[in-house]
């Protein structure tokens, strides 16, 4: 153990690790390595293709930089660290030692003889009862759940109040000018969302943390809800709508962050997805508003009342959020990345029980912080480049932008939209059409809570491969069931159904899937463009898909719109077979070496796992299942690497089998 000051590279920041990174705010289990792919020959060079740079190797460094050293060796790590961030109180120096040598993956606390009794207590707890945490860590639960129903109200509430503001506005008939005049004005927040709210979202966390960035986005949400309440023109309306954007794409982007980087590991992945849960409660909610307020009368106002209740009821959970910001601590993590050790101590000591824990997770965070400063260094000025020039980062980028599009041309936020325009043209009455929609927003929410289980059970591209067929199915029900005759029951029923089913298969598939599996997909020190991307992309093509429909619906009837999204689930499906290969349960090596194939072998992948499908499940023949391509060409270049050696051993002399 050295004393006085430490040189900062006695840290642990460049040595190989066993644990999976949490640095990026995804939470993904891993296991299993998949033998032979971990090769030079085939790791750091693809076929055809320049050799990668340094920056997948050095990525690599982040999934443990602790693995391999000794106990001793943590423990003065952790001392030395404790001095460095300026905790040189006799209790610190203790927590630390003990933490870093915990956090080398020991889990075997009984030979750690300085742990007392509650410490070990404490320790073991973790695993056998997860949900027991200190109570401001639910704090943070709720400010995060609190701020993804934020989310969902603001997208929803403009499904039932623009039936009321689309005539109040003059924009209310069926002609090509009005329909695309309303597409725009309900479409301008995710316009917002894809040219400039979404990358406003690094700036933001860099000037004020996660919890400003927070307090900022919601009271901009809040305002311009308020805001949309007091408008009198459609143009007016599409600049209140396009303020909020400068809400919705920050906040989207760090609440998910803000929550992985304050919770203990083994809750990560369940708070991340509270993200999509919350938010289809927020859409519910955003339907009960609608429904609450269309009984309200006018009372004089200009206009209309009603649809401006229903607009500004979106600012109650901001507000609220704004309130609660700072109750809750800072995320550690953005402390150390302004050096800020102290402050980084305190607000992950008020988020464990033991500072044993504290101490623990917060040497991790830094150890990984000074590895992720190492990756960004190599070839900074290239990165974006990289994306495209390196078939790893190639094939993740096709494979995220994929299911980040079909996200919204699945065609869900047609129904998230302008479901009551859909009932009000199947002759709903519009109570009946705010309720129907009610309907929709509580399978939506119910049906994603499953996604905790199946998400990583099933797997991502499993998942997908199920749901869309079901979607495209449900979506065409929708729209031929407005050819049954209006004046009979089953016209309205058979409607309502689809609309429910499709939401149904919706909620656990394509729902989760996008942003978990994007956050997934990129090695580590591209992650922070490639998941910029993939949100400017979903709330781009969510963007085409609010301002079009209306005009889709008027030029192609129900049937035919409801038939365009139906085929683009079609679609879907065969480029979810073809482009996207499985995420789940794979380590960073096995992610580098799962998209480091070339793409044809993916495509052909795809087309056996389809032959296979059909002679084994369907009918019942002996067909043998196909080899994913990273593990194939794992298999023959061990069988070449063997045959090698056979052949240099004989023309040695020596016997004996490899």
């Amino acid at each position: 153990m050295s004393s006085g000051e430490p040189d900062k590279r006695d840290l642990p920041s460049t040595e190989k690790a066993d644990r999976p990174s949490t640095s990026s705010g995804a939470a993904v289990e891993h296991r299993d390595h998949v033998p032979g792919r971990d090769s030079p020959s085939h790791s750091d060079t693809t076929h055809n293709e320049k050799p990668a740079t340094d920056g997948l190797a050095a990525s690599k460094k982040l999934a443990n930089p602790l693995s391999g050293l000794s106990r001793e060796r943590l423990g003065a790590m952790g001392e030395d660290y404790a001095r460095l961030a300026g905790l040189t109180s006799e209790e610190d120096i203790r927590a630390f030692r003990l933490g870093a040598m915990i956090s080398g993956d020991n889990t075997d606390y009984d030979t750690i003889p300085d742990l007392t009794e509650r410490e070990r207590e404490v320790l073991e707890r973790e695993t056998t009862h997860k949900w027991s945490q200190p109570r401001i860590l639910y704090w943070v639960i709720i400010i995060c759940s609190i701020c993804a129903a934020v989310q969902g109200m603001d997208e929803t509430v403009v499904n039932g109040a623009q039936s009321f503001y689309k005539h109040a506005f003059g924009i209310g008939t069926k002609s090509e000018r009005d329909t695309w005049l309303l597409g725009l004005t309900n479409a301008a927040p995710y316009l917002c969302c894809a040219f400039l709210g979404c990358w406003l979202t690094d700036p933001l966390n860099k000037k004020f943390g996660r919890r400003g960035t927070i307090f900022i986005t919601c009271g901009i949400s809040a305002l311009a809800c308020f805001w949309q309440a007091f408008t009198n023109t459609w143009w007016h309306m599409f600049i209140a709508r396009f303020a909020l954007g400068l809400g919705i794409g920050p906040k989207s982007a760090t609440t998910p962050i803000f929550a992985a980087e304050c919770s203990p590991p083994r809750l990560r992945g369940a708070l991340v997805m509270q993200w999509q849960v919350w938010t289809a409660f927020g859409i519910m909610i955003g339907f009960v508003a609608d429904l609450a307020f269309y009984f309200v009368p006018d009372h004089g106002i200009e206009l209309g009342l009603n649809w401006r209740l229903m607009m500004g009821s979106a600012m109650i959970p901001a507000v609220v959020v704004c309130c609660l910001a700072y109750i809750c601590p800072e995320s550690p993590r953005w402390y150390l990345s302004k050096n800020r050790h102290k402050g980084a101590f305190d607000s992950i000591r008020q988020l464990r029980y033991e500072k044993v824990q504290a101490a623990r997770d917060l040497f991790y965070m830094h150890t990984l912080l000074e590895a992720e400063k190492e990756v960004m260094s190599v070839g900074k000025a290239n990165r974006l480049k990289e994306m495209f020039t390196i078939r790893r980062n190639r094939n993740a980028m096709v494979a995220s932008e994929t299911v980040m599009f079909l996200q919204q041309f699945c065609g869900i936020n047609v129904i998230a939209y302008y479901s009551s325009e859909v009932f009000l043209d199947a002759n709903f009455s519009e109570v009946s059409a705010l309720s129907a929609s009610l309907g929709f927003g509580i399978i939506n929410w119910l049906f994603a809570l499953p996604a905790f289980y199946t998400i990583d059970t099933y797997g991502r591209r499993n998942l997908l491969l199920t749901t869309f067929p079901l979607m495209a199915l449900f979506l065409f029900f929708t729209g031929f069931s407005f050819w049954i005759p209006e004046d009979t029951p089953a016209h309205i029923a058979c409607i309502a159904l689809g609309v429910y089913l499709f939401a149904a298969v919706y909620s656990p598939g394509e729902g989760p899937v996008p942003f978990t599996y994007s956050a997934e997909a990129y090695p580590l020190y591209i992650r922070p463009i490639g998941m910029s991307l993939a949100t400017a992309t979903t709330w781009f093509f969510n963007f085409v898909l609010a301002v079009t429909w209306p005009s889709l619906l008027a030029a192609f009837k129900p049937q035919g719109a409801f038939s365009w999204y139906a085929g683009w689930n079609i679609i879907g499906f065969f480029m979810v077979l073809f482009l996207v290969p499985e995420t789940k349960e794979k380590t960073l090596e096995e992610l580098d070496a799962v998209f480091d194939v070339p793409l044809r072998s993916t495509i052909a992948y795809g087309a056996k796992q389809a032959g296979w499908f059909w002679g084994h499940v369907a009918m019942r023949g002996g067909v043998a299942k196909p080899e994913p391509p990273h593990v194939r060409l794992a298999r023959e270049e061990g069988e070449v690497f063997v045959e090698k050696e056979r052949e240099r051993r004989v023309g040695e002399g020596v016997e004996g089998r490899v």
